[in-house]
C-alpha cells in the first residue's frame, strides 16, 4: 500500500523543506501579519521553521517581507518577536 502524500514547503530562511504542518505559515489578514493555522487563510503565505535563529532572521532582515512581497511594519516586527519560539 502507498503511503499518503505530505506537502512540503520550505523556510523562506533556511530553505530547508519539511512537512507543511511542521512550518508555521504567516499570511497578511486585514493588513496585519498573522499566523495562519489552519493553512487556508485566503492570501499569499509564506513559511518559517521552529528554529529560533531563522525567526530571528526573519524580524532583522527582509525575506519574509520579500516572499509576501509586503514590507512588515513595525507592529508586525513586534508581533512575530512576541511568536518566536524559544
Amino acid at each position: 500500500m502507498r503511503s499518503k502524500h505530505r506537502p512540503q514547503r520550505s523556510c523562506v530562511v533556511c530553505r530547508a523543506k519539511q512537512d507543511k504542518r511542521a512550518l508555521t505559515r504567516f499570511v497578511f489578514a486585514q493588513d496585519k501579519l498573522r499566523v495562519d493555522e489552519s493553512g487556508k487563510m485566503n492570501g499569499r503565505g509564506a513559511y518559517l521553521c521552529a528554529a529560533p535563529d531563522c525567526w530571528t532572521l526573519a524580524v532583522s532582515r527582509s525575506p519574509l517581507s520579500k516572499a509576501l512581497r509586503r514590507e512588515l511594519s513595525d507592529d508586525d516586527r513586534d508581533y512575530l518577536r512576541q511568536m518566536t519560539p524559544s
